[in-house]
């Protein structure tokens, strides 16, 4: 099986370009930061204190993440419930980054993630892929941006989904969710040493994802 593993900050386009490459390549894309969003939305549906970690593992019994694929994409489940349309939001998005903290979420999910590695060629794109996740993937690519090219970039992700949000409001999340992976004491956002550097700022979505399926198909 082939896997490529892909990091790097919030905005910076991994989900999507991730799955077009995905698309491109035949393989199975799997969005591991919705995992976490969707731990996020049920934590904070049941009112747990996501900066009290013992509280989030105990909030961890009983609940049940999935990530099926349904006509070619991937919904997220979370105790049966389809939540890919609910988890979102900012709110979410900095819950997600919150629990991710938690080294009892992360083993929570670990065997999910490499089970999913383990039987499918696979893109997978997250914080933690190429150093943590799946250390021995055949490709590692670092998808990057400039903060506020990223901040636009996700702006205006969500205005077009009726999002009320501003841009100055969506940049200070951006900068905040970079502090936080990469300050974490479980798992940081960092840079494998074998990772390939992809800077989009001066690309179009377009020119990332041939960026991309350029760096993979040179490697595999």
């Amino acid at each position: 099986m082939i896997a490529v593993a892909i990091d790097g900050p919030s905005g910076a386009g991994k989900s999507t370009i991730a799955r077009r490459a995905a698309q491109a390549l035949g393989y199975i894309y799997v969005d591991t930061g919705a995992l976490y969003r969707a731990i996020a939305y049920q934590m904070l549906r049941g009112g747990v204190d996501l900066d009290d970690s013992a509280a989030v593992a105990d909030g961890l019994a009983g609940m049940r993440i999935e990530l099926k694929f349904i006509d070619g994409e991937q919904r997220v489940f979370a105790n049966g419930a389809d939540v890919s349309d609910l988890i979102r939001t900012p709110e979410v998005s900095m819950g997600a980054s919150r629990v991710s903290a938690v080294r009892a979420v992360r083993d929570f999910l670990f065997e999910l993630q490499r089970s999913l590695a383990r039987e499918n060629n696979v893109v997978m794109d997250g914080r933690d892929i190429g150093t943590v996740v799946l250390p021995d993937a055949q490709v590692k690519i670092f998808l990057t941006a400039d903060d506020t090219v990223r901040a636009k970039r996700r702006f205006d992700e969500l205005t077009a989904k009726g999002a009320d949000v501003t841009y100055e409001e969506v940049l200070a999340d951006v900068r905040q969710r970079d502090y936080n992976d990469t300050h974490r004491e479980t798992a940081p956002l960092r840079r494998a040493e074998d990772a390939v550097l992809a800077n989009t700022t001066d690309c179009s979505f377009e020119e990332s994802v041939h960026l991309v399926l350029t760096i993979i198909r040179e490697r595999v």
